[in-house]
Formats: structure tokens, sequence, C-alpha cells
């Protein structure tokens, strides 16, 4: 077994202990790929990861079991189409002895007809959970080899958005800007994720796709983007200017950068997610623009591009150093158009340390 592995595990056990937890299943997902670096296909045929206390096993669809065997000697209970997984299940969970579990924690993307097989073959009282208490907190706090890896993939995002400042023209469509994006992303080895690119009024949708509408000059346009490399992802907004500004287009992304700059002073260890969003929010609703800022200030971001924690207005999520989280606050103006910006932070003792290294200030398209 890999020493991550190990690591992870008495980590997650510890959890387990302090939650008062017998019983831990995780489907093939993200959950999985950070306790043993790799998941198995996922399909309909139920494969589950089962720690215990002390031991922990895969209940294993037989087509799968050799090339999974590859990256790890965890014990696996087969099943073949012909027999089902129902004996399987018994078995993995005899032989790691957790037959009566008193809690079970599972994982919340599971499908749920792999939740309904595990729930109807255990004690009619066992309690039933998720995973945030337990390997969710493990995976908010980030180690070096996790935040060397969005370091790198922050570098890729801030060359693809240099790459699509660079090429921003009058008469381009939003749907061309996109594609120069991909391909950078691409020339670097990452996989492009997303690229968001609003330009004018459809700037003013948070979650616009690109279309064919022409980039005009005047035009603000807000381009959102990440990539994928060796596992983990990267995510960036920033803003362009094609000639010249739209009215108060200046003073707006003045407010919003503020915004951006109490949400960093706000967090620290200990503080509660949404006193980050209330930071930000504070700033936006004084200059008189609340309801135009329209979602919450950020997510979690690690394997999953987004995960625990959210920083939102209800969020009670203890801060801790090394977590990982997008700020990005907006304003959107609707039929004018939207400013967005957003870093990806990592929480450190003294406060966030900003992964990208590329300026907020809005890129001028010169024509």
């Amino acid at each position: 077994m890999k020493e991550q592995t190990k690591t992870r595990l008495a980590a997650l056990r510890a959890k387990m202990n302090e939650t008062d937890s017998g019983l831990v299943v995780l489907a093939p997902g993200s959950h999985m790929d950070w306790l043993i670096g790799y998941h198995p296909h996922p399909d309909e045929r139920p494969c589950l990861l089962l720690i215990g206390p002390q031991k922990e096993a895969f209940l294993m669809p037989a087509l799968n079991a050799e090339g999974t065997r590859e990256h790890t000697d965890i014990d696996f209970y087969n099943w073949s189409d012909a027999e089902g997984p129902l004996e399987a299940l018994r078995l993995a969970l005899a032989g790691i002895g957790t037959e009566k579990p008193g809690r079970v924690v599972i994982d919340e993307t599971m499908r749920a007809d792999f939740a309904l097989l595990l729930i109807d073959n255990l004690p009619d009282d066992t309690a039933r959970d998720f995973t945030p208490e337990t390997l969710g907190a493990l995976r908010m706090r980030k180690d070096r080899s996790e935040y060397e890896l969005l370091k790198m993939n922050a570098g890729i995002a801030d060359r693809a958005m240099q790459a699509a400042f660079s090429k921003i023209r009058p008469g381009m469509t939003e749907k061309e800007l996109a594609a120069e994006i991909r391909a950078h992303f691409s020339s670097e080895g990452a996989a492009p994720a997303f690229w968001i690119v609003g330009a004018g009024g459809n700037g003013a949708f948070p979650h616009h796709s690109a279309t064919e509408r022409l980039i005009e000059e005047g035009d603000a346009v807000v381009v959102d983007i990440g990539g994928r490399k060796q596992g983990f992802p990267s995510d960036i907004t920033r803003m362009a200017i094609v000639g010249r500004a739209p009215e108060g287009y200046g003073q707006i992304h003045t407010i919003v950068e503020r915004a951006v700059q109490a949400a960093l002073k706000a967090a620290r260890p200990g503080a509660l997610a949404k006193d980050v969003d209330d930071a930000a929010r504070k700033v936006i609703a004084d200059a008189g623009y609340g309801e135009y800022f329209v979602h919450r200030t950020g997510h979690g971001m690690g394997i999953d591009g987004h995960e625990p924690p959210y920083i939102t207005a209800t969020s009670e999520t203890v801060l801790e150093e090394g977590m990982v989280f997008s700020i990005e606050p907006g304003i959107y103006l609707p039929g004018r158009f939207g400013i967005r910006l957003e870093d990806i932070v990592i929480l450190r003792e003294d406060g966030p340390e900003v992964l990208s290294s590329l300026p907020r200030d809005a890129h001028i398209v010169q024509i």
C-alpha cells in the first residue's frame, strides 16, 4: 500500500473514532481518488470501498478486478454478473468486522441504488450520515503535494488567460475566443474544463455559454476559464475591455476589487466561511449594488473543481490553515455588462496565499 494511502487511511480512522463512525463506504469518484489515488470505472455494477475501524475491503465487480488490482492491494470481495453483489457484500462486511457498525458514513455522490443495496444489508438501527465530518473534513485541508499541483495548474490558467487577451479583437465571436483558450490549455498538456466568455450584455449572465455573438469595440468581456492536469483543476476570472470601456465600468470594477480585498482580509484561520462572504457582500451592498451580486463569494477546490468549503452567506464552516477556495465576487448589470474577479487561495497561518500571479486589473485591448 502507498505511504500516502496509509497516512490518509490512518487520518480517516482517527476521524471515524472522533465521530463514533463504525463504517465509511465510498463509491468510485473523487473521495476514493483522494484516499487511494485511484478509482475503478464507474458504471451500474456496485463497486464499494468499505473502511472499518481496523480493516478495509472492496466490493468489486469481477469485470473490474484485474485492472483495479494494478492500483491497490486492498482485499477484494469479487462478484460476477451471474451471482450478483449481495453475498459478496455480506462477506465483505463480515470480513472487516462491520456487520453492526452503529453509524455508517456514506459517500454523498454514490448512486442511489448502491446506497440502497448497502442500507438494506445493515441492521435497522444503523445510523446513517454523509462524509462532511469525516473524509470531507480531511479533504478540505490540502497537503504539500496537493498545493503544488494546484499551484502548477494556476500557472497554466494564468498563461491561458494571457493567451486569450492576446487574441481578443473586434469582430471575433465569443466561441472563437473560447477555442483559443482551449487550444492553450491543450498546448500545456491540460484538459480544458470550462471557458466562459461573456461579451457586453452577455457578461451579466454569470454562467453564460460562449455564443456566436461578435465581440465589439466598447465591450467589457468576462473571461472565466479552467483546465485540469495531473488530476487537479484551475479556475480564474479576469476582465478585458475592447478599446474604450463602457460607461460606468471603472467605478464598478473598483467596487468588485474592493470586495475581493475585503474577503481576502476576512479569510483567516478560525473565521467562519460566512464571514468571508459577508465581507465581500457588504462592500457591494454599501455601494448600492447588492441586488446585482447574485451568487456566493466562493467555493472550495481540490480534486473537484467545486468542493467544500463553500463561501456562502449561511456556511458555518470554520476556516482552517490549508483550505483552498475561490474568492469571486461580482456585479452583473442586465443589458450592460458584468464584472467578476476570481482568484483561488490557500489559507495560511497569517491569511490567504493567492495561487495566481496575474493582476486583477482589466486588460485593455488596443484597437
